[in-house]
């Protein structure tokens, strides 16, 4: 497996594709404020009602859901001290 070059749509992080078919990234923090985190993406079949779900459930959206060209619709909230990311392709 190798990493791809810094792409800017992802927060300059580089990808790389897993055997399995899925995709792993990683990125220096994007300013010095920033923390380090591990933050899980999670396919989802229809964003909205997956985020207003976890709005209901208290979410705090860091990112409310949006478009990614090419690559579907995904968001960033922070739940129980965990940040989460759904995607929709």
């Amino acid at each position: 497996m190798s990493f791809g070059e810094p792409d800017a749509d992802l927060g300059n992080a580089r990808t790389a594709a897993l055997t399995s078919g899925e995709m792993i990234g990683v990125r220096v923090p994007m300013h010095d404020a920033e923390e380090p985190v591990v933050r899980s993406y999670l396919l989802v079949d229809d964003i909205d009602p997956a985020a207003e779900a976890a709005k209901a459930a208290g979410a705090e959206f860091m990112l409310p859901p949006m478009e990614s060209p090419g690559r579907g619709k995904f968001a960033i909230y922070m739940l129980g001290g965990i940040q989460h990311g759904p995607w929709q392709i």
